[in-house]
């Protein structure tokens, strides 16, 4: 297996518990918070998949998504179009109410930039420096493995919610 098989991988199971986590959900399904606090199904995998659109074409030199495609305008967010859900509070991630298929709509799009972006990538290019502004600077092998975590713990978490939701008969 070579880094771009690898790094396809990682990102299509991904995708798997995106899909478990909201395939089949209402948006008040979508919306339930565990605690008044906690963060939403749609959040989490809103997050996700931003910080993934963001993060890829930052480090690939492209542009997001998100507003290239005209997500955002979907959306119909309140918040910026930079904002990816970092240091947000928990009123702005009760914003998020969409419904499953644009949630999944939007995952499956960047799932897809992400596919072409990462399919010619060789273990020479992981070490290529993406963001100078950390001691050390990151490089592309870092930056994709720090969103391939980030994005496996939030979709683990917005499995959990679903879980807790519907077993409470939401």
């Amino acid at each position: 297996m070579n880094s771009a098989a690898l790094l396809a991988d990682s990102f299509g199971r991904i995708r798997e518990v995106v899909h478990e986590a909201v395939e089949g959900l209402t948006v008040e399904a979508l919306t339930a918070r565990v605690d008044p606090d906690a963060n939403t199904v749609a959040w989490l995998v809103w997050h996700l998949t931003r910080i993934q659109d963001d993060h890829l074409a930052d480090a690939f030199d492209t542009g997001q998504l998100w507003s290239s495609d005209g997500w955002s305008a979907r959306f119909g967010l309140p918040f910026p179009d930079r904002a990816t859900g970092y240091g947000q509070t928990t009123a702005q991630v009760g914003e998020v109410r969409v419904t499953a298929d644009l949630l999944l709509g939007y995952h499956d799009a960047v799932h897809a930039r992400t596919l072409d972006l990462i399919a010619s990538v060789t273990d020479a290019d992981l070490d290529r420096v993406v963001d100078t502004s950390w001691d050390p600077p990151v490089t592309l092998g870092v930056r994709l493995v720090s969103v391939i975590a980030d994005d496996l713990q939030h979709a683990g978490q917005a499995a959990y919610v679903r879980g807790v939701v519907e077993r409470r008969g939401g």
